[in-house]
């Protein structure tokens, strides 16, 4: 489990994160979702240990983080845009990141496999689409199988194909009893595969729980409908 306790940021004058408590769970999916600017990226970044929180705590698997860095062995992260060396190939990059990690065998091939990417581990980066990139990031996110996994709009330029390939995947890991992160802008995504929703609104929970229960809420039957009469709502008040 991945407890966050109390967190706050602030970036100069402007305050991202307001005491921020969530619980993402062993064996659930669970999406953070939210607006343009409402903290979804500055609260994974904090989990990655990427950015320093003004207070509150950070727990994974009930062990605080504290600038210890050991942790992030257990967390596979999957960024929507990945900075990989443009002259390296995916073959390189694999390589790099298993001696980094004193990672001996071929943990990578089985993913490898499942994304297609046999015909193209020796192009480099700077050739490769962007929905090449996605799956090479898939592999490197799952291939050391962590405990914890995070995927940052994980589908966007992937084919319906391999798209459909990676929710069975990330379905199959939830099962082994995983915690599991995603962000997504698209809603019927999160409902078909998240189980809760912390959704974040000006840097503050909003609601966090079922999205059963969120639906309930609006007396809505959709996600998208949810979330847009929230907005909606939100944006009467700022008038």
């Amino acid at each position: 489990m991945v407890e966050i306790q109390n967190l706050s940021k602030r970036f100069g004058r402007f305050e991202v994160l307001k005491e921020i408590n969530a619980n993402f769970k062993s064996g659930k999916i669970t999406a953070i979702a939210g607006p343009n600017g409402s903290g979804k990226t500055t609260l994974i970044k904090i989990i990655l240990g990427l950015v320093k929180a003004d207070s509150g705590k950070v727990y994974v698997f009930g062990e605080p983080i504290n600038g210890v860095c050991s942790y992030r062995q257990k967390i596979g992260y999957m960024p929507q845009i990945a900075n990989y060396p443009e002259n390296l190939t995916i073959s390189d990059i694999i390589k790099l990141i298993k001696e980094l990690r004193n990672v001996r065998g071929n943990i990578e091939e089985k993913f490898i496999r499942e994304f297609n990417l046999e015909n193209d581990l020796n192009k480099p980066i700077r050739t490769l689409s962007g929905g090449t990139r996605q799956k090479v990031g898939a592999v490197l996110s799952l291939m050391f199988d962590p405990s914890v996994l995070i995927f940052d709009e994980p589908t966007v330029g992937m084919d319906p194909v391999v798209s459909s390939r990676f929710k069975e995947i990330m379905l199959e890991e939830k099962q082994k009893g995983k915690v599991i992160i995603i962000t997504s802008h698209v809603m019927s995504e999160i409902e078909e595969l998240a189980d809760e929703i912390l959704f974040l609104l000006n840097g503050k929970v909003y609601f966090s729980g079922l999205i059963s229960e969120l639906l309930n809420a609006q007396n809505e039957t959709k996600l998208e409908r949810a979330v847009a009469k929230i907005l909606e709502n939100q944006t009467i008040l700022d008038v």
